[in-house]
């Protein structure tokens, strides 16, 4: 562990890639894991309300922002995004500082942020380095087609915001193709944090 913290390794990969099983690997190994997208769906019932509503009035049930509601409001709609990143992503942040927080003071030397835009949001800068999972397009579109309530339109959308995945395997300092199932994945996991540990990464 540096004196900063554990060594920050980035998980990111496009949607159906296998990025929240490839997190929870990282999980059975005893390596603590903060997922952006848990931390959006967190605060989406505590600091976000209020602000969200604000700019998108109408998006609160119970005490909560609806996520469909929400999602109805903003996808497609990059202006609407935008607005909505603008006041999301600087929560997400301080949620992400309070974790590596933790995870210094219990001592973890390796910790994984789970953010499914990193290389979009400029959050690489934030990690030491950034494992992509990855998959055949073929097994990325079956998986996400199988998701309920997915569309073509929905899934095009999706895809329009994110980075493509050649572009994001050109940039990742490590690889896992998810492809061969989750067995050879689990396996990928365990070889990566033997790596970084042997490379003296995590000293």
């Amino acid at each position: 562990m540096s004196a900063k913290g554990p060594f920050r390794l980035g998980l990111t990969g496009s949607i159906g890639m296998g990025k929240t099983t490839t997190a929870a690997f990282f999980r059975e190994f005893g390596v603590p894991v903060h997922d952006a997208d848990a931390a959006v769906h967190a605060l989406y019932g505590a600091e976000g309300v209020a602000p969200v509503e604000a700019a998108f009035p109408g998006v609160t049930v119970d005490g909560r922002i609806d996520r469909a509601l929400l999602g109805a409001r903003v996808l497609g709609d990059d202006a609407a995004m935008h607005r909505l990143e603008a006041i999301v992503h600087p929560l997400v942040r301080a949620r992400e500082a309070a974790f590596l927080s933790e995870a210094a003071q219990a001592g973890a030397r390796l910790a994984v942020l789970d953010i499914p835009l990193l290389f979009e949001t400029g959050a690489r800068e934030r990690t030491d380095a950034v494992l992509v999972v990855t998959a055949p397009e073929a097994v990325q579109r079956a998986r996400v087609m199988a998701r309920p309530d997915m569309t073509e339109e929905k899934f095009a959308s999706i895809l329009k915001r994110q980075m493509p995945d050649a572009e994001k395997r050109r940039r990742a300092d490590y690889l896992l193709d998810t492809g061969p199932g989750l067995d050879h994945a689990r396996a990928e996991v365990a070889a990566l944090i033997a790596r970084l540990s042997e490379g003296d990464h995590l000293a």
